[in-house]
């Protein structure tokens, strides 16, 4: 299969403080990849270097064969969108919030959205559930509907790469799923890219057909969450002891958490 995203030896960061290392992996086209590892370990490092925040050598990041260090901001925007972990709180509508998602195709000079910039914004309101609230204040809707109202945004600007950065941190449990159902959903029928930063191993097992565990700025380990999320990889990285088992509807791994008063019964017993 094609990658559409190449990772070659990838090094960006911030000067002597904290940067990452070689790191390297390829994702096709439509496929919904996750970034998993402790904090520290450089996750959302990366995203900011794929979104251009940070500086990313030539000939080693390329998005469609073409080099991410040379493509115009603007060219960027429309190709790549991201969704960080809180979405902007601002006191506009939301479809005035979504139609931001248009700026990077504004002709010059242009200071309104055409009939084509309000039909692309209708479309993805629509899609993800906020089209029922667009004269609504971004600022008065709960976490949940703002996350819902910066993913549509981000797909007006109709990207073929999606970034996300812990969207499902702060959410609760109904919230979480009708996000990630919705990114599977985008992934899957879009064709859209999609890499996502995210804490909750479980979610990452469910939701990801591709997982990249990172630790120190490194890669340590990268390929299906089978592959990825064993018990002894967890261990290596977390410094935490798990169990882990197969979710017998997916068949993707399920981890489980051992308190030390577990593990310190579990021992006095075997003794």
């Amino acid at each position: 299969m094609k990658d559409f995203v190449k990772l070659n030896n990838v090094c960006c960061g911030y000067g002597k403080s904290f940067n990452l290392s070689n790191i390297n992996f390829s994702l096709s086209k439509g496929q919904f990849a996750g970034v998993v590892g402790p904090n520290g370990s450089g996750k959302s490092t990366l995203l900011k270097g794929l979104s251009g925040e940070l500086k990313i050598n030539p000939e080693r990041a390329f998005l469609n064969n073409s080099d991410l260090s040379l493509i115009s901001p603007k060219e960027r925007a429309r190709e790549i969108a991201i969704v960080s972990q809180f979405a902007d709180i601002v006191d506009v509508t939301v479809e005035e919030y979504v139609l931001l998602g248009r700026l990077p195709y504004h002709q010059q000079f242009q200071f309104f959205e055409t009939k084509r910039d309000f039909a692309i914004a209708r479309k993805y309101m629509k899609l993800t559930d906020v089209y029922h609230l667009r004269n609504k204040v971004v600022s008065h809707l709960s976490g949940g509907e703002q996350q819902l109202a910066a993913i549509a945004k981000a797909l007006t600007q109709e990207p073929e790469f999606l970034l996300l950065d812990e969207p499902t941190s702060h959410l609760d449990i109904s919230h979480q799923v009708q996000i990630l159902n919705l990114i599977q959903e985008l992934s899957t029928e879009l064709g859209i890219t999609v890499l996502m930063v995210i804490h909750d191993l479980n979610l990452a097992s469910e939701y990801c057909d591709y997982l990249v565990l990172m630790n120190e700025g490194k890669v340590f380990y990268k390929g299906t969450p089978q592959e990825v999320l064993n018990y002894k990889n967890i261990e290596d990285v977390y410094k935490t002891v798990v169990i882990t088992q197969t979710n017998p509807l997916s068949n993707k791994p399920a981890i489980f958490l051992v308190s030390n008063k577990v593990l310190t019964n579990r021992n006095k017993i075997s003794k």
